[in-house]
């Protein structure tokens, strides 16, 4: 994810409405995949929302892609009718298969259309806006959550999944190679996360001091919290399928950035037949961390 991403994916599954060069429905799988084996983080970060406020009547999750984020806030707050938002018209197609599914399609509905300008469409304001790791693909931020705070309920709460700390799947020294190479690799995301950021329709530079943005919003007692995700080696399957995933993005993305040793490098990580790989590595582990922050529209 870029910026505080390993390589710019997203550990929620969403897509978005301005950043236009990414093919969202595309990567339906990676998304599901993704935010599946996030589950425990969002689990932890749902469970403390919910002792932040009091039971939500409607949330809508901004970005929600195909519907797993939005599908565990459906789970965790059972009275509460739950909207995915989103630009993909396919990825919704998934939330809405998935809520079929699981069981919550009758307190289930959609919300189509470029964020946030499409939760004017909302029959009645949000008691909870989640927006998982999709405003930063808005190009005015700041502009964003005003127009988030004023869908807000009075007593009704912004949250945002925005920062933490990268990824990491593999030990500093793999045995071959140059030690750090993830690091290196963050370097180059970070660096690519921000030619995105200023490529945006209308881009606004902006710091990110979430605390002060939300508050600039006319939102009050903001809160942080951050969340650990820690899946030890050895690791799971699916695990080891999502770091394989992850890596074959980062060959065909900052790849030609990286030197030649590194390149070399990650095509053993991902050549199954090298006892070496990420295939075949015993020491491979998933570990993250994720910061949420919250505020309140006063009543």
């Amino acid at each position: 994810m870029a910026h505080q991403h390993q390589q710019h994916d997203h550990a929620h599954g969403h897509a978005h409405g301005q950043d236009t060069d990414i093919d969202w429905a595309g990567m339906a799988h990676h998304l599901e995949s993704q935010a599946e084996l996030y589950a425990p983080w969002y689990e932890r970060a749902l469970a403390w929302l919910g002792k932040e406020i009091t039971e939500p009547g409607l949330i809508v999750d901004l970005g929600s892609g195909p519907g797993v984020v939005t599908g565990l806030f459906a789970e965790t707050f059972p009275g509460a009718r739950v909207v995915a938002a989103d630009g993909s018209e396919p990825l919704l197609d998934r939330a809405r298969e998935r809520a079929e599914r699981l069981g919550y399609a009758d307190r289930f509905a959609t919300l189509a259309g470029e964020l946030p300008g499409s939760l004017g469409e909302l029959d009645y304001p949000a008691d909870l806006v989640w927006a998982g790791r999709s405003l930063h693909h808005l190009g005015d931020q700041r502009a964003a959550l005003t127009a988030c705070a004023e869908r807000l309920a009075p007593g009704g709460t912004l949250a945002l999944m925005e920062g933490g700390l990268p990824a990491r799947f593999l030990p500093r020294d793999l045995g071959f190679g140059r030690p750090g190479l993830e690091s290196r690799i963050e370097a180059l995301t970070a660096d690519r996360f921000a030619r995105m950021r200023a490529d945006l329709p209308g881009a606004v530079d902006e710091r990110e001091d979430w605390a002060a943005l939300l508050t600039s919003a006319g939102l009050k007692h903001t809160r942080t919290r951050s969340f650990l995700l820690d899946l030890p080696a050895p690791a799971s399957d699916r695990a080891r399928a999502y770091v394989v995933e992850q890596f074959t993005r980062v060959r065909g993305g900052v790849g030609e950035h990286l030197d030649a040793q590194d390149r070399e490098t990650i095509d053993r990580l991902l050549d199954p037949q090298d006892p070496a790989s990420l295939q075949r590595r015993p020491d491979l582990y998933v570990l993250a961390a994720h910061t949420v922050h919250t505020a309140v529209r006063p009543v």
